[in-house]
């Protein structure tokens, strides 16, 4: 796997909320930024220097809100602790100053999601829900965009993260769903009332995001010591242990095929024997650990862009016929074959670059939607799964049907034969034109972690290529 630089908009589950990715003791509890899925055309209506964070800081009628409240309780303990000791001399001058500090930094993200990042004021931002998206976006971007090394994050960087997402997530805490509840009044009379509770996406979802969020920086946290190093390009591989070991890294540039078409990254450099068994056994579980994280935070992204609604002008630029968009050879393989196979579909078409691969998904998902509107209109249904369900129960298969399954299950085979796959058409139109700011937020922050997920397995596969290279000389 090779990181990117491109840029693109690429639950708890029992397994995640239980650290069940892996069970290593020399591991945390669980393909330099793959931007390929991580930054969105869209957020180009952002500011990247300003990190992308908000808050829900509401003033006049409303309650204080809760996100100040956590983020300035859980970052200033001693201005409480002053407080119930009636300590007012300059220590309580000193801590409200970092009190004001960082309420001023709630007020300028909550005014920047207000205004939909338009300074003018002229209400011509965008929506609250690509606004949220964008700013966790940038966020990423401004504090893992420059990180391409297996090495611990930087204190300032990751205080950055866990406050500004802090202040970003705490959006979910307000978004609810009504559902039937009974109410037993003074007098002992039951009566039945609404009650609210945390939307189900998001209590299922959240929880398990933060988890992976926290498990992705406990390995790159791990990698205080290590028995291998780094060089940039052009310049000789200085800081080893072990003076002897050093290489140029343009000797290691010509043995390590990896990171030919990304030359600009630096070169990792191990000893001439190479690292130590356990280090390499260590490396490998991290690895692994990684790879699930990476899984997961896949999972995630697709189920929340398959709920998100299709917008009308991506279906208003779609191909009379799904035949004219994947073209005659494909058309007949998924239309001729009695077992269809994507698989051997895909090594028919033998498709040697990602670029190639993202134009191939692009093609068969606007054929899918086709197939779809036809099937839908010959059943007079307007949601796919109801036709889905009708057909189901008919004898005979329809055609538009069987075709829009089998591009389907082609497409999904494509994303995971090229795990590294920039978002495709429909997915960054779903995110440019989504309103629902719950929606944003899980698929914004399942893909960012999706992001550092891949481009931590593809840093360890550099560092265990370099170390397999050395030992075979």
């Amino acid at each position: 796997m090779e990181s990117s630089s491109s840029v693109s908009v690429s639950d708890e589950s029992s397994e995640a909320n239980g650290g069940g990715f892996c069970s290593s003791s020399t591991t945390p509890s669980m393909d330099a930024v793959n931007l390929s899925r991580t930054f969105s055309d869209v957020s180009s209506f952002s500011e990247e220097h300003g990190g992308g964070s908000s808050s829900v800081d509401h003033s006049g009628p409303f309650e204080p809100s809760a996100a100040v409240s956590r983020l300035i309780g859980r970052r200033s303990p001693v201005a409480a602790a002053l407080s119930r000791l009636s300590m007012k001399p300059r220590a309580d001058v000193l801590d409200r100053r970092s009190t004001d500090d960082e309420l001023e930094l709630v007020k300028e993200r909550f005014s920047k999601l207000l205004l939909g990042e338009d300074m003018s004021g002229g209400g011509k931002g965008v929506c609250t829900a690509v606004a949220i998206s964008n700013a966790i976006t940038n966020l990423y971007a401004t504090v893992f965009g420059s990180c391409h090394k297996l090495e611990p994050l930087p204190a300032g960087k990751k205080t950055m993260w866990r406050r500004e997402m802090d202040c970003l997530l705490s959006v979910c805490d307000y978004i609810v769903e009504f559902y039937p509840s009974s109410q037993t009044l003074p007098d002992g009379t039951k009566v039945e009332v609404m009650a609210t509770r945390p939307r189900s996406d998001i209590y299922i979802n959240l929880p398990a995001l933060e988890k992976l969020d926290a498990m992705l920086i406990e390995i790159l946290d791990s990698f205080q010591k290590a028995e291998f190093w780094y060089a940039d390009a052009g310049t000789r591989s200085f800081g080893s242990a072990t003076s002897s070991s050093t290489m140029s890294s343009s000797s290691f540039r010509r043995s390590m095929h990896r990171n030919e078409d990304k030359w600009w990254l630096p070169v990792p450099c191990v000893p001439d024997a190479g690292i130590s068994g356990k280090a390499r056994k260590d490396l490998q579980q991290k690895r692994d650990c990684a790879s699930q994280i990476h899984k997961a935070a896949v999972a995630i992204n697709t189920g929340v862009l398959g709920d998100m609604e299709v917008p009308d002008s991506f279906m208003a630029i779609l191909p009379k016929s799904g035949k004219a968009s994947v073209g005659d050879a494909v058309y007949r393989a998924m239309l001729g074959a009695e077992k269809f196979s994507p698989e051997y579909l895909l090594d028919c078409l033998d498709m040697s670059s990602e670029h190639e691969a993202l134009a191939m998904a692009d093609r068969v998902e606007a054929a899918m939607y086709v197939w779809r509107r036809k099937a839908s209109a010959s059943h007079g249904r307007s949601r796919w799964s109801a036709v889905k369900e009708l057909v189901a129960d008919e004898e005979e298969q329809d055609k538009n049907v069987m075709l829009a399954g089998r591009a389907e299950s082609l497409l999904l085979c494509l994303k995971h034969r090229f795990p590294g796959l920039s978002q495709t058409t429909l997915d960054t139109s779903k995110i440019q034109f989504n309103k629902d700011i719950g929606q944003a937020i899980l698929e914004s922050y399942s893909r960012v972690l999706e992001s550092l997920a891949f481009n931590i397995v593809s840093w360890i596969d550099d560092v265990l290529f370099a170390d397999k290279t050395v030992r075979k000389q």
